[in-house]
């Protein structure tokens, strides 16, 4: 599938909250009446819920890697080992500050374990895991790796060159052999190659499951195929924000852990070019994410392969056209929601059974601590509670409430050292790192989500083991770029309303409450129940204050106004609907408004019929210019025609734009509407090509995505700069997948 995974859950089933004395973690998000601004509610971003009615040369910044060095290469430069960079500053303390699991659970749990018989002595075999933050684990190295591709800037953060990574000993490494690749080290016995698979739980829209795990306890989830190689420490200015001085290395697609759920282990080479791409096309679009360092492949004839189930050519959906007898008694209005809500139904599963090609991306960041992880030991340190409070109180003795202490403080060190982790561990106060970390979380995690409405990202399967705490975007599976703009939006054909477009920030904020409900003990422990209670209150109403805010702020600057600029509020909400009922590309019709912004650049102009040609395009002039999938008819012109002069007269009078000068207006638009985004049907010609032999596109995307907020080049503008093809709106594994 498109994640390689088994399915969550679609629809959270009701279930039993976790909850403290007289003070539940309410989900005001998703059960409270928020007031909302916007008067149509129902697709509105408010945070009300909305409901359905590489042989290439050197690039900038990346590299194509084809033609890796074989064995025969000397791999470095100067005489040191290639790997020097990373293996001399390994310091792995998700190791070092955090507990292995127990000897005695492990026996316990070999009982329950599923797989080969060799699996249970290399640590593979499905099984619950009842205790510990880790498990060790080692990779299962891919046959005949070749590197395919590589982030240069990424690479450079980590003081590795080009010759570095083109050589025989990066490929051993990031392809799984990680004892082999250091085996020439003259100091291999001192380099800690520990590598380690970790525990967490799993939580869709603020409602704890453990129905999925296939041992019915919660003990089964965690890294089913991830594999994290280690932490290299960096200097800070290698980082991107405030995180620990470190880089995490994880392999994506290494192999069986014991959390595979009976899974291969396995990443194949279309899943992982989409993940690599992604993860890069993310950085560069200014959206807080995790990186893509390498991806390698298992090459030849007798490389490693899984089957996989996928689309043929012939899984498409159909739609009725607006003129279909059956939608007769509707007005053209509805026939467009009936329409729209279809486009949003109508998807089908894999169809064929395929083989293809194991590979292994290495994705980097500074932690991946997931809210998971933190919801997983307080499960585990609160579970004589009942879900009304009673029963026995939190006990700070017990070997599960050090480990949710310890979760805690280590998600302080990771991702907020200075702000949450340095001013309070050594006067041991967890309430005081507790509460920035949920602060610092709170901001980020929000901040990530405006980012994705702003770029037009829908992350499809966004419950609270896929949301990091330090508000990074990561896990790369039913991901995609809005095409054809529709509020519910997702190319996963699980995603669900819950997971729908302008629903992420809903869904971010039940993550966050988790996240709440998961660290709240300790401070309950050690403040008491009145003053926990308060603590508690506060910290979800600033938080439903702040996720309401970062979406304002998105389409206040999406319109060429200042953030705190509410007279854009209804501009948004009048454009919004017209968007639905208009069949209107998300990306081209920003840029192209920003196009109308930079063009008439004087606010007093009132040639708006011209602006509106603009904003239209011509498919005549250049196919797929115009960002309506249909010409407007005179209704929709007259309607965009007023709109137009509606946006053009707020911003007149607005603070936004003091001089009356539009430029300051174009520029703020330029630097918020992208031009370019890593669109499903440019990623299906990629690794379609690419499973033939022909890698050149992976390298002219990740070269295109660099830079998405430029103009490009004419050849760059002419292949990527339209709306998605028809036909890529309709068909399996490119408008939607499983």
């Amino acid at each position: 599938t498109a994640t390689d995974r088994p399915r969550n859950a679609a629809t959270p089933s009701e279930h039993e909250r976790m909850k403290f004395p007289a003070a539940a973690v309410a989900l005001t998000f998703a059960l409270a009446s928020t007031s909302s601004r916007i008067s149509t509610p129902a697709h509105s971003f408010s945070l009300n819920m909305m409901s359905t009615q590489a042989s290439s040369s050197a690039r900038t910044n990346s590299r194509a890697a084809v033609g890796s060095k074989d064995a025969s290469d000397d791999g470095g430069g100067g005489g040191r080992h290639p790997l020097d960079p990373i293996g001399r500053n390994f310091d792995n303390s998700w190791l070092g500050q955090l507990d292995p699991e127990d000897p005695s659970n492990r026996i316990k749990s070999l009982s329950y374990a599923r797989g080969p018989e060799n699996e249970d002595s290399l640590n593979r075999a499905s099984r619950p895991v009842f205790n510990g933050h880790f498990v060790e684990v080692a990779p299962t190295p891919l046959r005949n790796p070749r590197l395919v591709l590589y982030s240069s800037d990424v690479a450079e953060r980590l003081g590795l060159t080009e010759e570095d990574v083109t050589s025989e000993e990066f490929a051993k490494f990031f392809s799984g052999d990680v004892k082999g690749a250091f085996e020439s080290h003259e100091e291999s016995g001192h380099i800690d190659t520990r590598t380690w698979a970790t525990p967490y739980a799993l939580s869709i829209m603020g409602t704890r499951q453990s129905h999925n795990c296939p041992f019915g306890t919660g003990d089964g989830y965690g890294d089913g195929r991830a594999i994290s190689v280690g932490e290299v420490v960096v200097s800070p200015e290698a980082l991107d924000g405030p995180s620990s001085a470190r880089y995490e290395l994880q392999l994506k697609g290494g192999g069986r852990t014991p959390f595979c759920r009976g899974a291969d282990g396995r990443a194949v080479l279309r899943s992982s070019i989409r993940e690599f791409l992604a993860s890069e096309a993310m950085h560069h679009l200014g959206v807080k994410t995790t990186r893509a360092l390498s991806l390698v492949v298992s090459d030849g004839p007798n490389g490693n392969t899984s089957r996989r189930p996928w689309y043929s050519g012939d899984n498409k959906r159909t739609l009725p056209s607006m003129d279909d007898p059956r939608l007769a008694r509707f007005s053209d209005e509805q026939k467009r929601q009936l329409l729209s809500q279809l486009a949003v139904q109508s998807r089908g599963d894999p169809d064929v059974m395929i083989m293809e090609p194991n590979a292994i991306t290495c994705r980097v960041a500074p932690s991946f601590v997931r809210i998971g992880h933190l919801d997983l030991f307080s499960r585990r340190a609160t579970k004589e509670m009942k879900s009304d409070g009673s029963g026995p109180k939190l006990d700070p003795s017990t070997p599960e409430w050090r480990e949710l202490e310890k979760m805690i403080w280590h998600a302080a060190f990771r991702e907020f050292p200075a702000a949450a982790y340095d001013p309070f561990h050594e006067k041991d106060d967890i309430v005081g790192a507790a509460k920035t970390l949920l602060n610092e979380s709170m901001e980020a995690i929000s901040t990530m989500i405006g980012g994705w409405i702003k770029v037009g990202f829908a992350q499809g399967n966004f419950n609270a083991d896929n949301c990091l705490v330090g508000g990074r975007t990561m896990d790369y599976g039913p991901f995609g770029f809005v095409d054809e703009y529709n509020p519910l939006f997702a190319k996963w054909t699980g995603s669900g309303e819950h997971f729908g477009f302008l629903n992420q920030p809903q869904a971010g904020f039940a993550n966050y409450a988790i996240l709440v409900e998961s660290v709240m003990p300790v401070i309950y422990e050690k403040l008491g129940e009145e003053e926990g209670e308060k603590v508690q209150s506060e910290i979800m109403e600033k938080a439903q204050e702040t996720f309401q805010r970062k979406m304002d702020e998105v389409f206040r600057l999406k319109l060429g106004f200042d953030t705190d600029d509410a007279a854009a509020d209804p501009v948004w909400e009048t454009v919004e609907k017209l968007l639905r009922e208009s069949r209107a590309d998300y990306t081209m019709f920003w840029r192209r408004l920003t196009e109308v912004a930079s063009e008439f650049p004087t606010l007093s102009s009132e040639a708006y019929g011209d602006m509106l040609d603009l904003l239209c395009g011509s498919d005549e002039v250049r196919e797929g210019s115009s960002p309506f999938h249909e010409p407007l008819d005179a209704e929709y012109r007259s309607k965009f025609l007023k709109w137009i002069q509606m946006w053009r007269e707020t911003l007149k009078l607005s603070d936004s734009s003091s001089s009356g000068d539009n430029n300051e207006v174009a520029e703020r638009m330029r630097k918020n509407n992208p031009k370019y985004v890593l669109r499903e049907w440019m990623l299906v010609d990629a690794y379609s090509k690419a499973s033939k032999g022909d890698e050149y596109m992976i390298a002219e995307l990740l070269e295109l995505v660099q830079r998405p907020y430029d103009e490009g080049t004419e050849e760059q503008e002419k292949r990527y700069y339209r709306r998605a093809p028809d036909e890529a709106l309709q068909a399996g594994g490119t408008a939607y997948m499983s």
